[in-house]
């Protein structure tokens, strides 16, 4: 029988390679999405490399859309092998200026709609023994500054996925947590800024970050091996290793690095 995966935010960036990856890799394939045109885009590549996929064009921050998605599945396939909750929103501005419903919808986006995908998921993960699979950041082990509340959501994500690991792991269901560091995707050209607003172009060289294909090629080859954790780039895992031995040197270095950014809020 066919395994079946499911990519939350599966249009573009992480979320879009790993849909490709996973269906190259012989997976019934279903993905969520909101822009349109993005969906069409990978439907097309899908459909030329002949795989089976379904599509659904969902909110992640939606509770009813959560539970719709789980149930479209099972309805069409009557199996979950692995849960991608990869979908994702970006912010960028100081604290001081940011309208709170920014930092909700961050919260919304990117931790309760795992919390969400993973609840009415988790009884057919427990009868496969699948995987979930949280793409989390760097973000989620060491904060920087203008990207609070990106921050704070990635700690409560990585804090509610390392409960869960613990509580399945006797079960059967494997629980893999993915960091990528900077990584050339479309979450800064669509990242928020402090009043709710698309940033629009990225402040950074996205020509020099690791690509989309390499992250999912990675988180494959990591859940094939049933790994617990997945940290990314040269500068991810120093990030990660200085925050423990140094975090006040960290914090200088960290806004001296995102001072440099392009229109960088920071003074």
């Amino acid at each position: 029988m066919q395994r079946v995966a499911i990519i939350t935010g599966g249009s573009s960036g992480i979320g879009k390679a790993l849909v490709q990856k996973y269906a190259e890799e012989g997976y019934a394939v279903v993905f969520t999405g909101r822009n349109a045109e993005r969906m069409q885009e990978t439907e097309k590549v899908l459909k030329k490399g002949g795989h089976t996929y379904l599509s659904l064009a969902l909110d992640a921050a939606s509770e009813e859309d959560n539970q719709k998605l789980i149930d479209e599945t099972v309805q069409k396939f009557g199996r979950i092998d692995v849960l991608i909750c990869n979908a994702g929103i970006g912010m960028r501005a100081l604290f001081e200026d940011l309208d709170l419903d920014v930092f909700k919808k961050s919260m919304d986006i990117n931790f309760y709609g795992a919390v969400y995908a993973v609840k009415f998921a988790l009884p057919h993960l427990l009868e496969s023994k699948g995987s979930v699979i949280a793409i989390s950041s760097i973000n989620g082990w060491r904060s920087t500054p203008a990207r609070s509340a990106y921050s704070a959501s990635k700690f409560a994500m990585q804090g509610f996925f390392e409960s869960l690991r613990t509580e399945v792991m006797s079960r059967g269901v494997h629980v893999l947590v993915v960091c990528p560091g900077f990584t050339e995707s479309n979450i800064r050209n669509a990242a928020l800024n402090a009043e709710g607003q698309s940033q629009g172009e990225s402040p950074r060289n996205e020509k020099k970050m690791m690509t989309s294909e390499e992250v999912a090629a990675r988180t494959f080859k990591a859940h094939q091996k049933k790994k617990r954790d997945l940290i990314l780039t040269f500068q991810g895992k120093m990030a990660v290793l200085l925050n423990k031995f140094i975090p006040s040197r960290l914090d200088k270095m960290v806004y001296n690095m995102m001072k440099k950014e392009a229109d960088s809020p920071l003074k």
